[in-house]
Protein backbone atom coordinates (compact mmCIF):
# COMPACT_ATOMS: atom_id res chain seq x y z
CA UNK A 1 0.00 0.00 0.00
CA UNK A 2 1.50 3.35 -1.07
CA UNK A 3 0.74 6.32 1.19
CA UNK A 4 0.88 10.02 0.50
CA UNK A 5 4.11 11.78 1.60
CA UNK A 6 2.35 14.11 4.06
CA UNK A 7 0.63 11.13 5.72
CA UNK A 8 4.03 9.46 5.95
CA UNK A 9 5.43 12.37 7.97
CA UNK A 10 2.42 12.37 10.26
CA UNK A 11 2.36 8.61 10.81
CA UNK A 12 6.06 8.08 11.46
CA UNK A 13 9.03 6.94 9.44
CA UNK A 14 8.20 5.45 6.05
CA UNK A 15 9.77 2.38 4.57
CA UNK A 16 11.36 4.51 1.85
CA UNK A 17 13.15 7.80 1.33
CA UNK A 18 11.28 10.70 -0.25
CA UNK A 19 11.93 11.97 -3.78
CA UNK A 20 12.03 15.61 -4.89
CA UNK A 21 8.58 15.03 -6.39
CA UNK A 22 7.32 13.89 -2.98
CA UNK A 23 8.71 17.06 -1.38
CA UNK A 24 7.09 19.25 -4.07
CA UNK A 25 3.73 17.54 -3.54
CA UNK A 26 4.04 17.71 0.24
CA UNK A 27 4.59 21.47 0.27
CA UNK A 28 2.48 22.21 -2.83
CA UNK A 29 5.35 23.94 -4.62
CA UNK A 30 6.75 23.45 -8.13
CA UNK A 31 9.55 20.91 -8.50
CA UNK A 32 11.82 23.76 -9.59
CA UNK A 33 11.39 25.29 -6.13
CA UNK A 34 12.60 22.08 -4.49
CA UNK A 35 15.72 22.07 -6.68
CA UNK A 36 16.27 25.79 -5.98
CA UNK A 37 16.04 25.11 -2.24
CA UNK A 38 18.65 22.38 -2.62
CA UNK A 39 20.97 24.61 -4.65
CA UNK A 40 20.64 27.45 -2.13
CA UNK A 41 20.77 25.03 0.84
CA UNK A 42 17.61 26.52 2.30
CA UNK A 43 15.26 23.54 2.04
CA UNK A 44 15.16 20.16 3.72
CA UNK A 45 18.51 18.36 3.58
CA UNK A 46 18.79 15.84 0.80
CA UNK A 47 21.45 13.41 -0.27
CA UNK A 48 22.50 11.74 -3.49
CA UNK A 49 22.06 8.09 -4.34
CA UNK A 50 23.97 7.89 -7.58
CA UNK A 51 22.44 10.65 -9.66
CA UNK A 52 19.17 10.73 -7.72
CA UNK A 53 18.33 13.01 -4.79
CA UNK A 54 16.54 11.53 -1.81
CA UNK A 55 15.26 12.95 1.47
CA UNK A 56 15.12 11.24 4.85
CA UNK A 57 11.60 11.81 6.26
CA UNK A 58 13.03 12.34 9.76
CA UNK A 59 15.31 15.11 8.43
CA UNK A 60 12.37 16.69 6.58
CA UNK A 61 10.30 16.60 9.77
CA UNK A 62 13.15 18.26 11.69
CA UNK A 63 13.49 20.93 8.98
CA UNK A 64 9.74 21.66 9.14
CA UNK A 65 9.86 21.99 12.93
CA UNK A 66 12.81 24.38 12.64
CA UNK A 67 10.92 26.43 10.03
CA UNK A 68 7.89 26.60 12.32
CA UNK A 69 10.00 27.67 15.30
CA UNK A 70 11.87 30.29 13.27
CA UNK A 71 8.65 31.67 11.79
CA UNK A 72 7.00 31.91 15.22
CA UNK A 73 9.91 33.89 16.69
Amino acid sequence: MVSKPIETLRAGLPDRYLTPEDIAAMFAVPIETVYHWRKQRTGPPGFRVGRHVRYDPAAVRTWVQHQEATDAA
